[in-house]
């Protein structure tokens, strides 16, 4: 007996999900993926403590034939459609483009102006559906999946259609939880000297040199002087504008002992500044200031408060990749597991211009700083 393609039925009611459809999902983890699948632990979080969105379909009232995940990162406005799934047996009867469609609603409902996914580059029926409802191919992703499977991933812009880059930028991530300068600093020398290779051993030596030694408990970050005088070091053109004269980060610090050790440092670092020739600008950079300067080939690295991105008040280094009239578009080298988050998360992410305010402001005395690389007489 042939085995008839499912007929299309009725659009299915698309409904958020609750913790009793968790064993249904599982199920459907089950029989749609053989690697890769969301545990149980895993759909609970998205439901109780993820900034998420996770929607079933029903084609018939009580029984799930699929659902969607679509992920929100705090302060950007870019979503990612994490995963999507639907039951081999109503496959054909417009399931997914249902849910696909869901998927932009809720992005648009967050105010996000671009929703981004991965897909296996051997689901051709998935390839199709995501191309012929307008996902642009971004690139490959080869090894991608816990199998070894490679992947593409896709864009589809809802809101707003940035300009191009004017330097490409690729995308490094930082390696630990305390190198988003360094890491931030290789990605602007990656595109700024053609055909070079990142070293990995590179993040950490730039730490050891442009760190501050006390700020939050832990290790100590690095500081604008810091990154540009490593930029400077290495051949590359550097200049650095901040909000505040006199040693940076001081209210991170409780003991005197240790405020004098950042007094003394920063002493230091201004008269390596005046051995390499270079000034300080005691200036606030605005979002026209940064257009303006990656027009003139600058590349910023842009120190920001990654409250806006984690919920945790710590400093933050990220590059700027592009600015309109809306949107300033970063590449932040935290790609945080724990959130989830890959490069996908990670670059070209559109902040919102309005927000540029109260992201790029660290601390009680509202610290702004950026540092502008470009290419040098070595580079």
């Amino acid at each position: 007996m042939n085995q008839l393609r499912p007929k299309p039925s009725a659009a299915p009611t698309i409904r958020p999900a609750t913790t009793a459809d968790i064993p249904a999902l599982l199920d459907i983890e089950e029989v749609c993926f053989d690697s890769d699948r969301l545990t149980r632990r895993s759909f609970n979080h998205m439901l109780t403590r993820a900034k998420a969105s996770l929607y079933v379909a029903e084609s018939v009232p009580g029984s799930i034939s699929g659902y969607g995940l679509v992920l929100f990162h705090s302060g950007t406005a870019l979503a990612r459609l994490y995963s999507l799934a639907v039951r081999p047996e109503a496959v054909g009867t417009g399931i997914g483009t249902a849910l696909v469609d869901h998927a932009e609603k809720v992005t648009r409902d967050n105010e996000c102006v671009a929703l981004r996914l991965e897909v296996r580059a051997d689901n051709e029926s998935a390839i199709a559906l995501y191309e012929r409802l307008g996902y642009r191919r971004l690139r490959a992703l080869p090894h991608y999946y816990d199998d070894d499977g490679d992947g593409w991933r896709y864009e589809k812009r809802l809101h707003w259609i940035p300009g191009s880059n004017r330097t490409p930028v690729p995308y490094i991530h930082q390696t630990t939880e305390f190198t988003c300068g360094p890491a931030s600093l290789m990605m602007a020398m990656a595109a700024l000297r053609e055909g070079s290779v990142p070293n990995p051993d590179e993040e950490l030596r730039i730490w050891r040199e442009a760190t501050t030694i006390f700020m939050t408990s832990g290790h100590g970050g690095c500081g604008p002087h810091g990154l540009a005088l490593a930029a400077h070091r290495r051949g590359f053109k550097a200049r650095i504008c901040v909000s505040e004269d006199g040693p940076l980060f001081l209210d991170t610090v409780r003991a005197p002992a240790k405020k004098l050790v950042l007094e003394r440092v920063h002493a230091m670092l201004l008269a390596d500044l005046v051995t390499a020739g270079m000034t300080v600008e005691i200036s606030a950079s605005t979002p026209a200031d940064l257009e303006q300067a990656l027009d003139a080939g600058w590349i910023p690295l842009l120190l920001v408060s990654s409250y806006r991105f984690n919920d945790e008040k710590v400093p933050h280094w990220v590059v700027v990749t592009g600015v309109d009239d809306r949107f300033i578009l970063v590449h932040d080298p935290d790609m945080d597991e724990d959130l989830m988050k890959s490069d996908v998360d990670c670059t070209h992410v559109p902040i919102p211009r309005a927000a540029f305010t109260s992201m790029a402001r660290f601390g009680r005395s509202r610290l702004q700083a950026v540092v502008y690389v470009a290419k040098g007489d070595a580079a």
